[in-house]
């Protein structure tokens, strides 16, 4: 399929970037209860992960590194944990025109029985590293002999060691992903990986920018994130719905990372606020960075927007939240 011309879509790819592009005057915001885990030569944190013993927290940067934390003393520092193939020092601190080459790690989840780290990759696909970290292990770059072209959510089966990921477009790259929203693109799609038989299944497919995943707490179904439609959609994985998609939220807002926590709750990051073509934009500061749902889909709490954003994604531990972010220089930590 033929990529649409851009200037077809030229009033609906302004209003993207609008939407999709974080307030400068909104990100300064500072919160009394927010620590800031700053990173150097380099920016945004997409994805929050802990390894099986608890330790981390792990992320994907902006030059295609994973970075590890080490607390010591009142502070701490970022050092590399890993790192794709075709890495290089050129990469340190790249932008935007380099992640074709350097690769843009999205979502990461542990394995916490074996200690891989699973990747979500936007140019290199699903990706894999062993407990001590190193050079990157591409294990899926297409599906059914189509290629990947924006690998983005990845979540683990912790008992069968599955894992589930997204593809947000067969169209678009991520340095594309306003085109993804202004063209309402439909050609995503949702995968599990099994690495016991290294084999791929093709779930779903025609998905409207398919984005984080989680697993339920009883493994029967898979959330997902659909961007554009600012929805959370339920895969059925056992009982009598078995592969079926059915919307399970509709939310205020354009939804990014999710992230379960131990209370069977997801967690779900929103870049930015819903708006109406017809109505006024909306000031983030004002407004819900995530929000977190039931089983059900009911919003059981909401994360206002003045302690952090934009942000990717929220990793609720032990009362804290760790709070990522595609376009920030730091990582927040907040204690409510």
């Amino acid at each position: 399929m033929a990529i649409p011309s851009p200037l077809a879509h030229l009033p609906l790819l302004l209003l993207a970037v609008l939407l999709l592009s974080p307030s400068p005057a909104a990100s300064s915001q500072e919160h009394a209860h927010l620590q800031k885990l700053m990173l150097t030569s380099t920016f945004g944190p997409e994805s929050i992960a802990f390894d099986r013993h608890g330790k981390g927290p792990y992320t994907g940067v902006s030059d295609g590194r994973i970075l590890k934390w080490h607390p010591h003393g009142d502070g701490g520092q970022w050092k590399t944990f890993a790192y794709p193939v075709q890495w290089s020092d050129a990469c340190v601190g790249s932008q935007i025109r380099m992640e074709s080459i350097c690769g843009r790690p999205l979502g990461l989840q542990f394995n916490h029985v074996t200690g891989d780290l699973y990747i979500a990759d936007a140019y290199f696909g699903l990706l894999v590293v062993g407990p001590r970290g190193g050079r990157t292990r591409p294990l899926a770059t297409q599906a059914d002999g189509v290629p990947f072209k924006f690998t983005n959510g990845v979540d683990v089966d912790q008992k069968t060691g599955v894992v589930y990921f997204t593809d947000s477009s067969t169209n678009f790259q991520r340095w594309e992903y306003e085109l993804v929203v202004a063209t309402k693109d439909a050609t995503g799609r949702f995968m599990k990986y099994d690495p016991t038989e290294n084999k791929l299944t093709l779930l779903a497919s025609g998905l409207v920018f398919p984005n984080g995943v989680a697993i339920s707490d009883d493994r029967s179904f898979v959330v997902i994130a659909g961007t554009t439609e600012c929805r959370v959609y339920r895969y059925w994985l056992q009982g009598p719905r078995e592969g079926e998609l059915e919307m399970l939220a509709e939310l205020s807002g354009y939804p990014d990372n999710i992230k379960r926590n131990t209370m069977g709750e997801f967690w779900v990051a929103m870049n930015r606020e819903k708006i109406q073509l017809a109505t006024t934009p909306t000031s983030m500061s004002a407004g819900v960075a995530a929000v977190k749902l039931s089983r059900e889909g009911r919003v059981v709490e909401k994360l206002d927007a003045r302690v952090m954003h934009p942000l990717s994604e929220v990793e609720e531990r032990n009362g804290t939240l760790w709070l990522g972010s595609v376009d920030l220089p730091y990582m927040g930590v907040y204690v409510n």
